[in-house]
């Protein structure tokens, strides 16, 4: 029997999922706290593992973590509130399967496990892993789309501009916006389109395997290096590798990779020759590079470097003229992997999706589709299957669409009570911070001294 592993420490709602899948024929192992599911990962052999992102012992991104490099084989769901959508959308990007937003739908959790379990297996059957290396992800699932809006139009025209030459990019964004697809788009318009194109989550990088990973080892480098390695620079040779959360890579591996891109050459750990390298480099991040490098957080000569030409992915919510578009495609597509015969949506529900603010941008208004053409199965989309977060939530003002400024003002100000508020529930402990708020301690570090916390 399939063995599903279950964390979340709410012990009724723990219950009550235990007991639908357990009707649907999995064996399902609970826990309440991340220790304690980590070991039975262990113990036994998980298939899958659904996890609640708020824990006592920590969140659901540190059970995410933990499987993505030691067991790389399990998909993960994460469970959250509306109120983390932002860190669902990352756990996306991290490597999570999915994501599904409380109060559970039965249909969609049960759905969701089966699209895992089969994904699983086809990944099984289909290639054989040979490395733990979810630092390089598979390219987007998705065909690019370019969208109606005149951001959209915008960015297709900069791509067409900059994309036939070599030029290093920087492409700005939100998390869930698109930013792998813009790069993607921009490799397949390049001279390296029949090259390859490598997309490396810098995120996921630990800092000991940063180098190992960029630029590859050679045999007894360090300990554990039992073999030769071919880091990501090297397997992208000829095409294009992307850098995505580039803010996130440690002070020396900045100075080797400004030493790769100024002399178009790369030293593997432990090795003695220089090995030259044709590759063209994007770089990805929703961090202000630009004001980390004037903190010392980030080298300017190399924010420069990258920096030759620069994209803007707009989030969602400024730019409302492409959401019916999106929404009719990933209803398309929702009815085509469901098997469902939704029409289109009500006019109701079209107001609702067009007053809300879209935190998640794209990706979450892919999954809140997918979920209404579930639960719709037939006929119109009604407000009855939509979230009850975009019913209750403010619209937002015309002035407010257009006004980047107030936006990124009111967002910092919740940002900074937030940050407070979590230091001083944990007795300003800033590791214990920076986890429960699922940054990094660097980026927790700037945060401080901008907001004149520290």
């Amino acid at each position: 029997m399939t063995k599903i592993l279950l964390i979340e420490d709410d012990l009724t709602y723990s219950k009550i999922i235990k007991n639908f899948l357990e009707k649907n024929g999995y064996e399902v192992l609970s826990s309440t706290k991340v220790k304690d599911g980590l070991g039975h990962m262990e113990k036994h052999k998980i298939a899958l593992t659904i996890t609640d992102y708020r824990l006592p012992d920590g969140t659901g991104m540190d059970v995410l973590d933990k499987i993505i490099h030691e067991y790389p084989e399990t998909p993960v769901i994460l469970i959250t509130n509306y109120s983390d959508i932002r860190t669902a959308v990352k756990s996306m990007k991290m490597g999570a399967f999915e994501y599904i937003t409380k109060p559970i739908n039965p249909d969609e959790l049960l759905l969701t496990v089966k699209q895992a379990l089969k994904k699983n297996t086809t990944d099984k059957t289909s290639f054989k892993k040979t490395e733990k290396d979810k630092s390089k992800r598979p390219s987007p699932e998705l065909d690019y789309q370019i969208g109606q809006s005149k951001e959209a139009l915008q960015i297709e025209n900069h791509i067409e501009l900059v994309a036939p030459t070599d030029l290093s990019i920087i492409v700005l964004g939100e998390s869930g916006t698109g930013k792998e697809y813009i790069s993607k788009r921009i490799h397949q318009k390049s001279k390296r389109a029949n090259g390859p194109f490598v997309a490396v989550d810098c995120g996921a990088l630990s800092k000991e395997l940063a180098g190992s990973e960029l630029f590859g080892h050679v045999k007894g480098a360090f300990t554990g290096a039992i073999d030769h390695k071919t880091g990501h620079f090297e397997n992208a040779t000829g095409g294009t590798i992307l850098l995505d959360e580039i803010g996130n890579l440690s002070y020396d591996i900045q100075i080797k990779l400004l030493r790769a891109i100024q002399e178009r050459r790369i030293r593997k750990i432990g090795g003695n020759m220089d090995i030259p390298i044709d590759v063209r480099i994007i770089a990805a991040t929703n961090d202000d590079l630009q004001e980390l490098a004037r903190s010392g957080h980030f080298r300017e000569d190399l924010f420069h470097r990258l920096n030759e030409f620069s994209l803007k992915a707009q989030p969602l919510r400024e730019r409302k003229e492409d959401l019916p578009f999106f929404a009719r495609l990933f209803l398309e597509k929702s009815n085509a992997s469901l098997d469902k015969n939704v029409a289109g949506f009500s006019p109701e529900t079209e107001k609702i999706m067009l007053d809300y603010h879209w935190p998640g941008n794209l990706r979450e208004l892919k999954n809140i589709v997918r979920r209404a053409v579930l639960l719709t199965g037939e006929g119109l989309v009604q407000p009855e299957v939509i979230p009850t977060e975009l019913l209750d939530s403010e619209p937002l003002q015309p002035a407010d669409i257009h006004s980047a400024k107030d936006l990124k003002s009111s967002f910092e100000e919740q940002e900074k009570l937030l940050i407070i508020k979590t230091l001083e529930e944990l007795k300003f402990n800033k590791s214990k911070t920076a986890k429960v708020l699922n940054m990094d301690r660097k980026t927790l570090y700037n945060k401080l001294e901008k907001y004149g916390l520290d």
